[in-house]
């Protein structure tokens, strides 16, 4: 079991910058694999980005290839996804996932763990 807590969310003009965290707790953070997820009002949930056990390994969304990027810190048992030249599209509710697997799965279904997410809002 793992339990997850997203922050760093909030409101940015477009063209600007977040970094969201999510902080895990429960076993072994490092044998998770990560994801971001994000959901508008309205719209299904989509994928974002997934970073493997290691941080070796990512899967990035090409919606926002280029702009964001996920990474991981096994000590702190945290994962981030750094958002830049943000555009109002971006606006969601931003969820990360665990997964207790080995591949950076883009499926919202094949992740067991979720948090309660951190709202992004982006305005132009």
């Amino acid at each position: 079991q793992v339990q997850l807590v997203e922050s760093g969310g909030g409101l940015v003009q477009a063209g600007g910058s977040l970094r969201l965290s999510c902080a895990a707790s429960g076993r072994t953070f490092g044998s998770y694999v990560m994801g971001w997820f994000r959901q508008a009002p309205g719209k299904e949930r989509n994928f974002v980005a997934a970073i493997n056990r290691s941080g070796g390994i990512t899967n990035v969304a090409s919606s926002v290839k280029g702009r964001f990027t996920i990474s991981r810190d096994n000590a702190k048992n945290t994962v981030y996804l750094q958002m830049n030249s943000l555009k109002p599209e971006d606006t969601a509710v931003y969820s990360c996932a665990a997964r207790s697997d080995w591949d950076t799965s883009r499926r919202p279904v094949d992740y067991g763990y979720w948090g309660q997410g951190t709202q992004v809002a982006v305005s132009s």
